[in-house]
């Protein structure tokens, strides 16, 4: 016969959602690379249109990469945004499976072609928040910071180590 379940062990509540994605990010960081990325995509689309009221092609190639890169930034971190389109809340959830570096490389490396087309400040600031995006993405990629009794442990045992280095080194010329 197997145990009855624990009534309070139902109503406990789950553990918080970075342990469980394995991202090491947690839930307001998510946010916050999440509105980052919204509003990111808004500039893009308004640098992007403002860009593209020109003569020149390349300031009209890189206003259409930054549209590009304003939907692109919508699906993966808005979908909502993108109701009207059927795979949107399939490319949000296949974006969501990428881990954060690579997030952050795909999304500093949209942000740079334009600039590199077309080196103006329209594209200029327009992508700074695009970019921007890439680069929280790519923080939470490096981890976590460690506490500050672990680093002075560290510290500690470097010190010692340079103090018997030095002590044996002095002794050595001693004899």
């Amino acid at each position: 016969m197997s145990a009855p379940e624990d009534p309070f062990q139902q109503a406990a509540p789950a553990p918080a959602a970075s342990s469980a994605d394995g991202d090491g990010m947690t839930w307001w960081y998510k946010w916050l690379c999440r509105i980052a990325g919204v509003v990111g995509g808004v500039s893009c689309a308004l640098a992007g249109l403002w860009n593209c009221v020109t003569i020149n092609p390349l300031n009209i190639a890189a206003g259409v990469w930054m549209m590009l890169n304003a939907f692109i930034l919508f699906l993966c971190e808005a979908p909502f945004c993108c109701q009207f389109i059927e795979f949107a809340n399939a490319v949000s959830v296949r974006a969501d499976q990428l881990r954060p570096w690579q997030k952050a490389a795909f999304y500093c490396g949209m942000a740079v072609f334009p600039v590199i087309l077309s080196l103006t400040l329209t594209t200029f600031l327009g992508n700074a928040i695009a970019f921007a995006t890439g680069v929280l993405y790519g923080l939470s990629a490096l981890g976590k910071k460690g506490d500050a009794i672990s680093y002075a442990r560290i510290q500690q045992q470097q010190k010692q180590m340079d103090e018997e280095k030095l002590t044996g080194t002095l002794e050595g010329q001693a004899l």
